[in-house]
């Protein structure tokens, strides 16, 4: 996650009105001391059927391995550098990290943290995809303005697709088969077919400066975009192709995580400002929208528990932590 104003690791974030303070109806469930400098972390990915999750320490060059049950760490997983994109695929018992430094994307072993394999990506490897169709793993290369499809076994490249513009967030719609990625330069959401890698659609997003967060709520033919220059949350129909939502959420949108079953949408957003938004009827509602903390940029859920997770630099004792949240 590139943030508008990045120089060197330093966020800079737009200066906007904050949206109203609205309360986010969530209840401690715990915090996990975790190891490390109080530097950035980025995406995280869950595996809930095992409560394992995967925090990239972006500031450490390593993924942080979270037993969410017990609430321990089981490891840290080091030798990547700069690393931003995490994904786990359950059923592989693997996980998938792009070392954003070195434009490669790296295989981990789930239960050693042994590295697999790699394969190098197009410039500024940040968000993560799976087309589980053709057993593939897409990378958006930011700064690159494209698009790599490495084997998900193997990592060797298939081939690379280029948008023409700075790339946000990628998305897989298991309904279309057909992968979004947000072109963050062009304000556009596009739509790719993963068999012949072509570009089949370009949504354009009227009031979006820099759409980069991407969740899609595929049954209700739906994609939520976040656009980061100007705190707007979008929600695209994908039956008509057009943008029926915008939302006020905190300054600097980032991460984006849905819980399919509560059709509930978080939006953590690099301000440390949690939005919550339930979507009824093919829209959202906002439903608590506040300051969470500090850093907390980065969101998974579980959508068995429903219980979210912000990983932060600085904790209760000014060490990283991972904060743990039931709904109330």
């Amino acid at each position: 996650m590139l943030a508008v104003g990045a120089v060197v690791g330093v966020v800079v974030v737009r200066r906007f009105q904050q949206p109203p303070a609205v309360p986010l109806g969530l209840r401690p469930a715990g915090q996990v001391a975790l190891p490390g400098d109080s530097s950035r972390f980025d995406y995280a990915a869950l595996d809930a059927g095992r409560g394992l999750l995967f925090i990239a320490h972006l500031g450490a060059s390593e993924v942080v391995e979270v037993d969410v049950r017990a609430q321990r760490v089981v490891r840290t997983i080091g030798g990547l550098p700069g690393v931003h994109g995490v994904f786990v695929i359950p059923d592989k018992h693997r996980v998938y990290a792009t070392a954003t430094d070195a434009n490669r994307m790296v295989i981990l072993d789930e239960d050693t943290g042994a590295q697999l394999g790699a394969g190098p990506t197009g410039a500024y490897p940040d968000g993560l995809a799976y087309d589980p169709a053709r057993n593939e793993v897409w990378t958006t290369n930011e700064t690159g303005g494209s698009e790599t499809i490495l084997n998900a076994d193997t990592a060797a490249v298939r081939a690379t697709v280029p948008l023409g513009g700075e790339v946000g967030n990628v998305v897989y719609d298991p309904t279309t088969h057909t992968m979004l990625v947000d072109v963050q330069s062009d304000n556009v959401l596009t739509v790719i077919d993963p068999a012949t890698l072509a570009v089949t659609r370009r949504v354009a997003l009227p009031g979006c400066d820099s759409d980069h967060g991407l969740a899609v709520d595929s049954p209700h033919r739906l994609a939520f975009v976040a656009c980061d220059g100007n705190a707007t949350l979008m929600t695209v129909d994908l039956t008509s192709w057009r943008v029926v939502d915008h939302l006020q959420v905190g300054q600097g949108p980032d991460v984006l995580a849905f819980d399919t079953p509560a059709q509930r949408l978080y939006v953590a957003a690099e301000s440390g400002w949690l939005s919550i938004l339930n979507e009824s009827g093919g829209h959202l509602t906002v439903t608590g929208s506040n300051h969470l903390a500090d850093g907390a940029h980065v969101v998974a859920v579980d959508p068995g528990t429903h219980r979210s997770f912000y990983p932060i630099p600085s904790g209760s004792n000014g060490r990283p932590a991972l904060l743990l949240y039931d709904p109330v």
